[in-house]
């Protein structure tokens, strides 16, 4: 049976008894909170170990966390019974998964660059036929000036975004938020230093 190396190195990056980019939840999306209620249902993407997803059920959300990890799944359960908070989970391949039909009300996209362009396409493809008319897309990532810092996210410019890409990714739904900036991350071991982002939030039309 072939190993995909790519799943190897990240299962040994989740092996570590401490957590690869911290506990805490990505500023970003924590600085979203107003806008998360409980009960909505929530899709967090390549959930690593889980802070994310955990942060969206401290807060009331009925989140399903998924990743390609096993590792990284066990380490997020173990994060979500650490907190006292119910965490659905699933190890999937998202390039393989039957992705549910408009099944989340929001989905929580942070650091997913590990798609190259046509992937990519294929990705945000699903995210918009999964999320709920009238729900949401909470979305970070690396712009291409990151390239070459050494702060975190890959190497190849080709999986980064600017704004303008976003845009046009999701030019039929509603743009509450999306923006290039610099910011400096303290995300555990991974994702730490000056940093040149991409934020958006968006809403998928209601009708």
């Amino acid at each position: 049976m072939t190993v995909d190396p790519h799943l190897e190195r990240w299962n040994a990056r989740f092996s570590d008894e401490d957590y690869h980019f911290g506990t805490a939840p990505n500023a970003f999306l924590a600085s979203q909170r107003a806008l998360f209620r409980p009960g909505m249902k929530a899709l967090a993407l390549a959930d690593g170990e889980g802070r994310n997803g955990v942060f969206l059920a401290e807060l009331g959300l009925d989140v399903l966390s998924v990743d390609f990890s096993p590792v990284g799944i066990e380490k997020a359960r173990r994060l979500a019974a650490e907190r006292g908070v119910s965490l659905r989970t699933e190890c999937v391949d998202v390039f393989e998964w039957r992705w549910p039909e408009s099944a989340f009300d929001l989905v929580a996209a942070i650091f997913i660059q590990f798609a190259d362009p046509p992937r990519r396409r294929q990705l945000f493809a699903s995210i918009r036929r999964a999320t709920k008319p009238g729900g949401l897309l909470v979305l970070e990532g690396y712009h291409p000036n990151q390239v070459g810092r050494g702060t975190g996210g890959p190497p190849r410019a080709d999986n980064l975004y600017t704004a303008q890409m976003l845009r046009d990714a999701f030019d039929d739904w509603e743009i509450l938020e999306l923006v290039e900036r610099e910011a400096v991350l303290n995300e555990g071991r991974a994702h730490v230093g000056p940093s040149a982002l991409v934020d958006l939030v968006a809403r998928k039309p209601a009708a």
